[in-house]
């Protein structure tokens, strides 16, 4: 496994222990550590965890505004941990760690996190993007107009629905609960998506599962139907059904291009480290080539390109060979074959243009699709 990522890990050795714990051997112990380059993306991933505990602890706050009893089961926020950007520890270091914003308390369902204090500064919804129209003239438009994104067509009577859903007033899921409107109604519907919006919004890739947000059904005040829901507002949500379980994600924290408008600093580590990771590929392919050339010189022109990219270097499988991949088992980030993700979705209309991303040519000779230069969403 160590040989498989040299950007990361590299080898040394250092003296034997003195006897008589080993006098029968002599020499030098192999050892191992990181690179220079990884060492330094791990010093600054600890200070930015130590920096950012201040900008975590807001985000717990957060949700425990917009739960109904101010109060959330730990073990539900476990799921919401990794997407929040929650060290794997948080229950026993975030949560004693602010004692003015929360603490844990125990209850007939387990340890919960409950409110302390409630900042008003926090309790604002988010504000929604100004959209370009590119008109010569500022002036109100003629025409009710829906925004979309490009490609994505609806029937006429969920296109109505949209609109009067956007024509009403602004409804802070902070200050209301779902005891304050009709059940079904399209005020409280108002409202769910408001919740749903505020939540996606302080995720760190403005995504999660939807099995996570229906775990907080009832803390938040969700409908029953929150699938339904989520995917009948495509103005405000774009779902995945890549994977195992299906993804929710905020549209308006991503341009058109399927990219993330605003990163959060680990994302940044995160891109060098997987930078470091493919560096680290592309020198083992080259060795594994050099070996080949070295070895076989008469087979050389019989050998292709995708022969020497499989070929063996003689490391065994010892269960480490995707050990950078992501953690999310559900979400595969390769979107390759999520071609008929929208009939499944928006049986409403056709002609859907998916998300593209612009991805490195390097990720492209790592799969072998080297004609390209976008992935679908």
């Amino acid at each position: 496994m160590i040989h498989r990522y040299p950007t990361i890990f590299e080898l040394f050795t250092i003296p034997m222990p003195p006897i008589p714990l080993n006098a029968t051997k002599s020499g030098y112990q192999l050892c191992v550590r990181l690179t220079p380059a990884a060492q330094s993306l791990a010093l600054q991933e600890l200070n930015l965890k130590s920096a950012m505990s201040g900008f975590l602890a807001n985000k717990l706050q957060k949700l425990l505004m917009l739960s109904s009893h101010r109060r959330l089961l730990l073990s539900k926020l476990v799921h919401l941990g990794p997407h929040l950007g929650l060290s794997p520890n948080f229950r026993s270091r975030l949560c004693n760690d602010h004692p003015d914003k929360f603490k844990i308390v125990d209850t007939s369902y387990g340890r919960a996190l409950e409110l302390v204090s409630w900042d008003a500064e926090l309790a604002v919804p988010l504000k929604f993007p100004q959209v370009n129209r590119g008109l010569i003239v500022d002036r109100p438009l003629k025409f009710k107009q829906l925004r979309l994104r490009k490609g994505l067509n609806i029937k006429r009577r969920h296109r109505e629905f949209l609109m009067k859903f956007n024509e009403l007033p602004d409804v802070c899921p902070y200050n209301t609960s779902m005891e304050d409107f009709a059940k079904s109604s399209i005020e409280a519907e108002k409202r769910a998506c408001g919740v749903v919006r505020e939540v996606l919004g302080i995720m760190v890739e403005k995504r999660t599962l939807i099995d996570h947000l229906t775990h907080f059904r009832k803390e938040f005040g969700l409908p029953n139907k929150l699938r339904a829901m989520i995917v009948r507002h495509l103005e405000l949500f774009y779902v995945s059904v890549k994977g195992l379980r299906d993804s929710v994600f905020l549209v308006e924290g991503f341009n058109d291009k399927g990219v993330l408008l605003e990163k959060d600093e680990s994302m940044v580590i995160r891109d060098k480290l997987m930078a470091l990771v493919a560096e680290g590929k592309r020198i083992r392919r080259e060795r594994r080539k050099a070996s080949i050339y070295g070895t076989i010189v008469g087979d050389r022109e019989n050998k292709d390109t995708d022969e020497d990219a499989d070929y063996d270097d003689g490391d065994y499988d010892d269960g480490f060979e995707n050990l950078f991949d992501s953690e999310d088992s559900e979400l595969d980030y390769d979107f390759h074959d999520d071609i008929n993700e929208s009939t499944e979705l928006y049986a409403n209309g056709g002609n859907e243009e998916f998300w593209t991303a612009d991805v490195p040519l390097a990720s492209y000779k790592n799969s072998g699709d080297e004609g390209g230069d976008s992935e679908l969403w």
